[in-house]
């Protein structure tokens, strides 16, 4: 689905079935230089039982146009376009890691548009590693290497995939590969300086859940504590023997946790 905004056309999956009137919605939003084939199985899954789903390109990422947006808010503000651009008033709005804080910022700025929550591998503030950092500014594959490294646990390096003949390393490897030059750096810079994480935590007032991966080492399960304790109505399912690429490491456990709230 393309779909016109102030940001640019933006492309958005749905699940290979077409938008159905007065069905509820569910909306994901990816990662730092990904785009919307990190959803397949839950927006195929969603799309076949009885929802709208919109898996959006954000601005800049995958096939999606017009240059990547500079802080959260303002990705937040595309996903809010893109939901109207659609004819969708509200969803269950589902974020990983980058994607979290976008999901975040829009169910705290624009309440009416969230009916839920869901924030995977997520923390707020969202630090970066200052090598990383330096790598992505520099556009240098050191840090699709990092991403892709730290992103996983031991084991999955070494393969385990759900699907058999997938390697998720790999998979993840030539995903980034294909983002535009700057955009990680952009996205890194923007979850980096999003600093009011906790005060819109804070303002958040639809069910909330948090899905985090205990062998996560760049959002580890501890440092979303503060995020759980600031609203009002969440909880916390930990999926074990995970990184913080939950949707490759434990796609079907994950689409278990995501029944649940979405």
């Amino acid at each position: 689905m393309e779909l016109n905004t102030s940001f640019g056309d933006l492309f958005a999956y749905t699940g290979a079935r077409d938008h159905k009137k007065d069905q509820p919605a569910v909306v994901f939003i990816h990662g730092t230089g990904m785009d919307h084939t990190v959803w397949v199985l839950p927006s195929r899954y969603f799309a076949r039982h009885g929802f709208n789903v919109l898996s959006i390109d954000l601005p800049g990422h995958g096939k999606s146009s017009g240059a990547s947006s500079e802080t959260i808010d303002e990705m937040a503000d595309a996903v809010i376009e893109s939901m109207h651009a659609a004819g969708i008033s509200n969803a269950a709005i589902v974020g990983h890691s980058m994607g979290s804080l976008v999901a975040l910022s829009a169910a705290a700025r624009y309440p009416d548009r969230a009916r839920s929550l869901a924030l995977i591998g997520t923390t707020a503030p969202m630090g970066v590693h200052p090598d990383m950092m330096a790598s992505a500014q520099k556009n240098d594959h050191d840090v699709i290497d990092m991403i892709t490294y730290w992103g996983y646990s031991k084991s999955a390096q070494l393969g385990g995939n759900e699907n058999p003949g997938m390697w998720m390393a790999g998979s993840t490897l030539r995903l980034l590969e294909k983002a535009k030059e700057n955009v990680i750096h952009c996205d890194l810079k923007a979850c980096e300086n999003y600093a009011t994480g906790l005060e819109h935590a804070k303002l958040v007032r639809c069910p909330t859940l948090f899905i985090l991966g205990d062998r996560d080492i760049m959002t580890p399960m501890r440092a979303a504590q503060k995020m759980v304790d600031a609203m009002s109505d969440a909880r916390v399912c930990p999926l074990t023997k995970t990184g913080h690429s939950l949707m490759m490491e434990r796609p079907d456990a994950l689409l278990d946790a995501l029944i649940t709230i979405v």
